[in-house]
């Protein structure tokens, strides 16, 4: 990255407000409610199909329980009819086809055929049935092979052995409407609660993204000048302490009338010191006019002074011809600093690098002087006379600050839609350390970049290269290693004019 000088910043446009887009705090708060509602709404659904499913299966139990009392009773053989004696009869193993106890297994061990109302097992139930090692009283769920699941109870009277069980076809097919009813209504659940929270979210954090807007509105503000007017501040609706944004809207409130009044004093700071720089440079031109004017007077009576003398008087001609220029820069930077009048319109960059080369040749003739131009005249919008100036302070900076015999090449381009100028040589360089404050005023780079002897510098040339580059909304940057240095300056581009 290069040391630059940007171009004025220009207010961006703030992008439209979207509270549910991706990664914004809307859309993961209602992706969470609507995670929280899934994940009770399913709870809920689960702890209801467990009850439901338990009380159905307490009810089977129950009707198992009479079942076996019934078949185990010596009266009737548990068949639904008495038998002989009142023993029970038989070994049975059938399952009821009618009757009031429809569904009814039966198994014993004393009966060679099925009662009125039964009909015999498979043998694959049977065989089931019959490895069941149940405990009196005790309730077990089985999938009979050929006859789907129920739940059976065991009971002994005497030698008999009876097994009854009932079918869960019903609480099977119970269990499964009421899963599907609460898989319905947990997603009609689900989806009023996104609903809500959205409705609900959107016009909580609505506040919040007032106040994000206007954050951006200050943050596009042209702040770094220092005169700025009518910073917008949060609406007063946002800024009611009692909620937490409204803390946030007052303490935002507060931080921009502090900034206001910080710039406001360092613009009015700023003002009066380029007021003192512009009237203390013009007051000093009329005393170093009156020097210079005494200087020369002197001097057409060198022959009547001693050779001291008549080099004080040299050096004081020198000196004054210094200062008179350093006041003339620090005259045209307050000027910059407060609104340059610029004549803009389209200029001709290349005839401004032609006349600017070729007067650094005429000032510098012990280096060599290169250009490379276009097929086709650049124009950009700008100031000729400024310009002009830009360009002239880069080649004084290159030849005053580089040995004798160095080539220093002017180039001038369009790049990206913008007029580029650029002036390279392949001097010693400047120090790292040092380019990120070329253009700073008076900033000096003697320590890396040779200067001549008797040359003289004010340290302001490259400080009004930037604020005339800035002034006209371009960029102005350096790069430089041992032997390759190169300043770029970017202005706006123009169309050439029409002919006629």
């Amino acid at each position: 990255m290069s040391p630059s000088v940007p171009a004025t910043p220009q207010p961006s446009v703030t992008p439209p407000v979207r509270p549910l887009a991706k990664g914004t705090l809307g859309r993961r708060l209602v992706v969470r409610v609507a995670v929280l509602v899934a994940v009770v709404a399913i709870g809920l659904s689960t702890v209801v199909a467990l009850a439901a499913y338990n009380i159905q299966i307490n009810q089977i139990d129950n009707r198992l329980g009479l079942a076996l009392n019934r078949q185990t009773r010596p009266d009737d053989g548990g068949r639904g009819g008495p038998s002989p004696g009142g023993q029970v009869i038989g070994t049975i193993t059938a399952v009821q086809t009618g009757g009031t106890a429809s569904g009814v297994i039966l198994v014993d061990k004393s009966s060679t055929s099925a009662p009125v109302g039964f009909e015999t097992l498979s043998t694959d139930a049977v065989s089931q049935l019959t490895a069941l090692t149940l405990a009196d009283s005790s309730r077990t769920t089985v999938q009979l092979t050929g006859y789907g699941l129920y739940r059976v109870a065991a009971a002994t009277d005497g030698t008999n052995r009876v097994i009854v069980g009932i079918p869960l076809n019903e609480v099977a097919s119970a269990m499964t409407s009421l899963l599907l009813f609460e898989a319905l209504l947990a997603g009609v659940v689900i989806i009023g609660a996104v609903v809500v929270a959205r409705s609900v979210v959107v016009n909580s954090l609505a506040p919040l993204n007032r106040l994000a807007a206007t954050a951006t509105t200050v943050s596009n503000l042209p702040l770094e000048s220092g005169e700025v007017e009518g910073i917008v501040r949060v609406p007063q609706r946002d800024t009611d302490p009692v909620s937490e944004v409204g803390r946030v809207g007052l303490a935002f409130n507060h931080m921009l009338d502090n900034v206001e009044g910080a710039l406001a004093a360092r613009h009015a700071s700023e003002v009066k010191l380029r007021q003192f720089v512009a009237d203390a440079s013009h007051e000093l031109r009329n005393p170093l006019a009156a020097i210079r004017g005494y200087a020369e007077l002197t001097r057409r009576e060198r022959d009547q002074v001693s050779d001291t003398m008549s080099h004080a008087l040299t050096r004081i001609e020198s000196e004054s011809d210094r200062m008179s220029t350093l006041v003339e820069d620090l005259l045209l930077l307050a000027r910059l600093d407060s609104g340059p009048a610029l004549d803009v319109r389209a200029t001709d960059l290349t005839e401004i690098v032609l006349n600017a080369t070729s007067d650094a040749r005429v000032a510098g003739p012990d280096h060599t002087w290169t250009l490379s131009l276009p097929d086709e005249p650049v124009y950009a919008m700008g100031d000729r006379y400024r310009l002009h100036q830009v360009l002239a302070n880069l080649l004084a900076n290159a030849r005053t600050h580089t040995p004798a015999g160095t080539t220093v090449r002017t180039a001038v381009a369009v790049e990206n839609g913008r007029a580029v100028l650029t002036v390279t040589d392949n001097g010693p360089g400047i120090a790292p350390e040092l380019q990120s404050q070329v253009f700073e005023r008076f900033t000096r780079a003697d320590s890396s970049r040779v200067r001549k002897q008797g040359g003289s510098s004010t340290g302001l040339g490259l400080a009004i290269v930037a604020a005339v580059v800035a002034a006209h909304r371009g960029t102005a940057s350096v790069q430089s290693e041992p032997g390759h240095t190169v300043f770029t300056v970017t202005l706006p581009i123009a169309p050439a004019p029409s002919a006629g």
